[in-house]
């Protein structure tokens, strides 16, 4: 693997900057098996809530002919299992991959106590706090759409743990800058873009959703551009703060094109579930391209995009 790959972000050294996004590697062993781990950069674990969650009523995956729809439901085994299972076994077996622990709750507090309850464990080096989470407490809101409820939810996690925080957005903000700019303002160390889009498929033969759940989050590539855009967007205006880029990616074209707009890393999503080697495909090809162009350090093409005058 050429050297032009590697990357630091957040103080954590990467290898290179593909990612395997929330939910699509499980804790690391259920993909052990199928793929080679040590060939990405990093991965974000399925999500983590203070108590076990069963998810959402089957179906809770539909493939349609832009992409993906799920209602997954945030299925987890929750905190003590995590503590107690996931991550000695990622301390164990995972070495080069940088690995962020995606978080959840219904309340502040339940972020807090994950947040709490898992820092000193091994296994992992960074949160990624899903804030596209509905808060309980303010009638179902997004606490990514409450600045005073992200800017609390934040600053709690901030106490308590020093690694890297990386606040996971919807794109349905309506000023995903600003949003953006009260994380960072809180304590985080970069915001991931994008979570999902809601959606609803139909089942015209039934006429009923196709999920159990009713609506769900679509993903896949038609997120891309929209990926792009707020990447561009948020690091032009917060010069310096790490994006995880991620919605639409299948290959290193399409990592490049978040990479130009401004993301430090990428993450494969609906791609993976598609193709389980899709990220150790763009990972090569990542590669080839930086040998064929004459590219010593990807990281230079950060942020490169020259916009229309």
């Amino acid at each position: 693997m050429t050297e032009a790959l590697r990357t630091t972000v957040a103080g954590l050294e990467f290898a290179n900057p593909v990612l395997l996004a929330s939910g699509t590697a499980g804790y690391g062993r259920e993909l052990a098996g199928v793929i080679n781990l040590e060939c990405v950069g990093g991965f974000v674990t399925k999500a983590v809530s203070p108590e076990p969650r069963h998810g959402n009523a089957a179906p809770r995956v539909w493939d349609f002919d832009g992409g993906m729809i799920n209602a997954v439901g945030l299925a987890n085994p929750g905190l003590d299992a995590v503590r107690a299972e996931a991550l000695p076994w990622l301390a164990a077996h995972v070495k080069s991959p940088r690995v962020l622990v995606n978080v959840v709750g219904r309340t502040i507090e339940d972020f807090t106590r994950v947040v709490a309850g898992l820092d000193a464990s091994p296994g992992f080096h960074a949160f990624e706090l899903n804030v596209s989470c509905p808060n309980t407490r303010k009638g179902g809101l997004e606490f990514g759409a409450d600045p005073d409820a992200l800017r609390a939810l934040v600053s709690d996690a901030r106490a308590a743990t020093s690694k890297p925080l990386f606040v996971k957005l919807s794109p349905t903000l309506p000023d995903v800058v600003s949003t953006a700019g009260v994380a960072m303002g809180a304590g985080a160390t970069g915001v991931t873009l994008f979570n999902t889009m809601p959606g609803l498929v139909v089942d015209t033969g039934l006429r009923r959703p196709a999920l159990g759940f009713g609506s769900g989050g679509v993903s896949g590539p038609a997120l891309l551009p929209v990926a792009a855009l707020a990447t561009y967007r948020v690091t032009q205006a917060l010069r310096g703060i790490p994006v995880i880029g991620t919605g639409g990616v299948r290959s290193a074209n399409d990592a490049l094109q978040l990479i130009i707009a401004g993301a430090s890393l990428v993450a494969l999503g609906t791609a993976s579930m598609a193709d389980p080697h899709a990220a150790e495909t763009v990972v090569r090809d990542l590669s080839r391209w930086c040998e064929s162009h004459g590219i010593t350090t990807l990281a230079d093409l950060r942020g490169s995009l020259e916009w229309p005058s």
